[in-house]
């Protein structure tokens, strides 16, 4: 395989390894033996999307299939696009070095709306129009999943199809239909309205939107008598039985997370109002322990990584944990490979697995309190008290831990000044926590990082009506935080504001944000979520040159009888649910998790899962 970049231009690129493939586990076809090519594009750099689970199960997942190959696309950083366009060379997949442009279909992982200007320079690098309507025969298909594709509506212009759910569920029949369709001479178009059999399926086209004057949707409505008025997600029922990858793709250059990647379970059972993830992946189905150990053996033997990561929405909250933390600890300490875990819920922590994690090898703990006072975390129903908070933080320095960083939120819903300050409080008492400890038990100074993001109202969350903060607002309360932080032991860090701003401005958007994507991608933004590169002052010069109002979508409250973008999609948690939730966080209220007690959120309906157990 001949590299699509020459080595003089490689040379002069930050990481050519990005570029080249030929990594361990990477699958090899002969593309003139298959009847179908799938580009997985990831709309950011080689490093991220390493990482990213979803890229490592679909990849094997469509491979497995011996009619398909499903090559990788990445966008390229600016060094290497600048040469690119120099020299007309257009975008091309990892593993054959081959233009994307002659593919059936490239499927574009939507997992943070930053991400968004980059997917259609990745279009325009490949030479592909970018809005669906000036597309032909020629053009492969291109379909959008993840995340961020629950509200599809701000991409609608540029996306041949929206990919509701779960990839595993559907992507077979899609693939068989799509196969079908050309054996029988039919065109794109006739695929597209094949489609509509499916409910997960949402063909933007088919669909009309008519607006009030003072901006809000008038109507949403099907203008094809087969597109679904209300569209729902795909769910795999059975985690134990579902594929999933018995190794990964190894990268040659470090990536953000370099180690084997164990899914535990799906879902979260712990409702906290300003988590999307929280409810669109309802209702929480597990893999039995058993079904993880096995994995774990094959991935580890597959890959030679010395780091196996347990990732789910709160890893803690898996009912098998004891045994599968033993099983792992027994079958992999002696070839020295540890265990990672993510941000764990401090109630369920205990002293006994942190030693026993701790003995390979140790790193800073995570703990996302989100808010600082009591009052507040029952608003966002975190159902988390301050006592469990610090018994937690009291275990961990026992346990021989000195760093421990903390996540909030600022900007949340019913916020006041006193809510800000209980941040700086909270903190400060973690660090004289440990200073109650026996001095023997202290061996060295405890250093305590708290971090505040800033809360974006999200599709599909009982905040989802709430206006969100001003970047101005968003400063103000980091600067308040800061004040109140005096001990030296303790740093704060807080997010780009201008950042979340728009963020919260894409999120909720509807289909005329498609023209602030555009402009804004016309004046050169992309790669959005890289700090050095974001320049806000593009974007509001693309929302000035549209005529589009930031504060009409992000900064203000919306009413219970307004159309949202949203609307026609369900994840199968009620909007009836969303809004008493909403109602109980004004009251302060908080909603216990599915395990304790079953609220009726309406999941039940996908016959799986937390809600049958």
């Amino acid at each position: 395989m001949q590299n699509r970049i020459p080595d003089e231009i490689l040379l002069q690129v930050e990481k050519p390894a990005r570029y080249t493939g030929n990594e361990i586990n990477m699958v090899r076809k002969d593309p003139k033996n298959v009847d179908i090519r799938f580009g997985f594009c990831f709309p950011d750099v080689y490093e991220i999307g390493m990482s990213h689970l979803g890229l490592q199960i679909l990849y094997y997942f469509l491979n497995r299939r011996e009619d398909t190959y499903c090559e990788r696309v990445f966008a390229p950083w600016i060094d290497l696009e600048e040469k690119m366009r120099e020299n007309n060379i257009p975008l091309f997949s990892i593993e054959t070095q081959q233009d994307v442009k002659q593919f059936d279909f490239l499927g574009f992982t939507l997992q943070y709306e930053m991400s968004y200007t980059n997917v259609l320079n990745m279009l325009d690098l490949a030479g592909i129009p970018l809005f669906a309507k000036d597309r032909t025969e020629k053009d492969p298909i291109v379909v959008c999943g993840g995340s961020c594709a629950y509200n599809p509506e701000p991409l609608a212009e540029f996306v041949d199809f929206f990919y509701l759910g779960e990839g595993e569920v559907l992507y077979d029949e899609i693939l068989d239909l799509y196969k079908q369709n050309k054996n029988e001479r039919g065109t794109k178009a006739d695929f597209l309205e094949k489609l509509l059999k499916f409910d997960s399926i949402y063909v933007p086209k088919y669909y009309d939107v008519a607006y009030k004057e003072n901006g809000e949707i008038a109507s949403f409505t099907p203008n094809h008598p087969h597109a679904k008025r209300m569209l729902q997600k795909a769910v795999v029922k059975d985690m134990d039985s579902v594929y999933y990858p018995q190794k990964q793709l190894v990268p040659l250059i470090d990536v953000v997370h370099d180690r084997v990647t164990l899914e535990l379970f799906r879902g979260c059972i712990r409702g906290c109002r300003f988590c999307q993830a929280g409810f669109v992946y309802r209702p929480v189905r597990e893999k039995r322990a058993e079904t993880l150990l096995e994995q774990a053996k094959k991935l580890v033997a597959a890959s030679g990584h010395e780091e196996i990561s347990l990732i789910s929405l709160s890893t803690s909250d898996f009912t098998c944990f004891p045994q599968l933390a033993n099983g792992l600890l027994e079958e992999f300490t002696k070839q020295e490979v540890s265990i990672s875990l993510p941000s764990l819920r401090i109630d369920a922590f205990s002293l006994d697995l942190m030693e026993k994690i701790q003995e390979v090898r140790k790193s800073s703990l995570t703990f996302a309190p989100e808010a600082g006072s009591q009052r507040l975390r029952d608003v966002i129903n975190k159902n988390l008290t301050e006592e469990d908070i610090l018994k937690g933080c009291e275990l961990a320095f026992l346990g021989g831990w000195t760093r421990v960083k903390l996540y909030f939120m600022i900007g949340l819903p019913t916020e006041t000044e006193e809510d800000l300050k209980a941040i700086a409080e909270l903190c400060e008492r973690i660090v004289e926590k440990y200073y109650e400890l026996p001095k023997e038990k202290r061996p060295k100074p405890v250093q305590v990082t708290a971090s505040s993001s800033c809360f974006v109202p999200k599709p599909f969350t009982p905040f989802q009506w709430d206006a969100q903060n001003t970047f101005d607002e968003f400063l103000q309360k980091a600067k308040t935080v800061k004040k109140h932080i005096t001990k030296k032991q303790l740093k704060y860090n807080y997010h780009d504001a201008k950042l979340s701003s728009l963020e919260g401005v894409i999120a909720r958007g509807d289909r005329k944000i498609a023209a602030v994507l555009y402009r804004a991608w016309q004046l050169g933004c992309k790669f959005d979520g890289w700090s050095d590169l974001f320049d806000y002052d593009k974007w509001m010069q693309a929302f000035e040159d549209t005529g589009i109002n930031t504060a009409f979508y992000a900064n203000r409250e919306r009413s219970y009888d307004e159309i949202l973008p949203w609307d026609h999609i369900s994840v199968g948690v009620s909007k009836q649910f969303l809004m008493q939730e909403r109602q109980k966080a004004l009251q302060e209220q908080v909603t216990p998790n599915c395990r304790e007690q079953c609220s009726y959120c309406g999941a039940k309906c996908f016959g799986g899962g937390v809600c049958y157990e």
